[in-house]
């Protein structure tokens, strides 16, 4: 964006019929999914751009195939402070998507040392902690494509997927080893 222009957003309007919940079920996690911004009940908002198109219309096709009714509109600050106000709201949503990835960056080094602890050095094992590193790299290039405005969060994140690679490489490392040992 260029100084002093106005980020437009997309408001979605989403009236779902009441049973069965699946529906509203399924609408709110495609929204939760693509990182839309939950305003109050059945109202979401994401930035105009085209990484939230996809997303949104597959939520709008969601409620129609459940007989719901769907407005969309576009929509910027009325005043400057609006704007900011609804930036900073987007962005403390992706800063929790960026401490709950941290998080999983750091539960999955520990299933590492733990695996490393107890001499664990299986190809099924290993290949279980290749599928887990895959899921938090798929997880990682989706939160860093919503991640508009560029969240603080977004370093360390960074930084904890290169350690969890790292990790994996030296574990990859060990399994082999061992299973050398094993053959001799």
């Amino acid at each position: 964006m260029s100084a002093g222009s106005v980020m437009q957003w997309v408001v979605l309007i989403v009236r779902l019929p009441a049973q069965p919940s699946r529906h509203r079920v399924a609408v709110w996690r495609e929204l939760r999914k693509v990182g839309a911004l939950s305003l109050g009940q059945g109202v979401w908002a994401v930035p105009d751009v085209p990484v939230f198109a996809e997303g949104v219309q597959r939520a709008l096709d969601l409620a129609e195939r459940a007989r719901g009714e769907s407005v969309v509109l576009r929509a910027a600050g009325r005043e400057p402070q609006d704007a900011t106000r609804f930036e900073a709201m987007f962005s403390a949503a992706r800063e929790e998507d960026w401490a709950e990835f941290t998080a999983d960056c750091g539960k999955y080094t520990a299933e590492l040392g733990k695996e490393i602890g107890k001499g664990k050095f299986t190809l099924a094992e290993l290949e279980e902690e290749e599928q887990s590193l895959e899921r938090l790299r798929r997880w990682h290039r989706d939160l860093k494509a919503r991640d508009v405005f560029g969240a603080q969060g977004a370093e360390e994140a960074e930084r904890r997927l290169a350690e969890c690679a790292r990790r994996f490489e030296d574990y990859s490392e060990r399994v082999f080893a061992a299973r050398l040992l094993q053959r001799q």
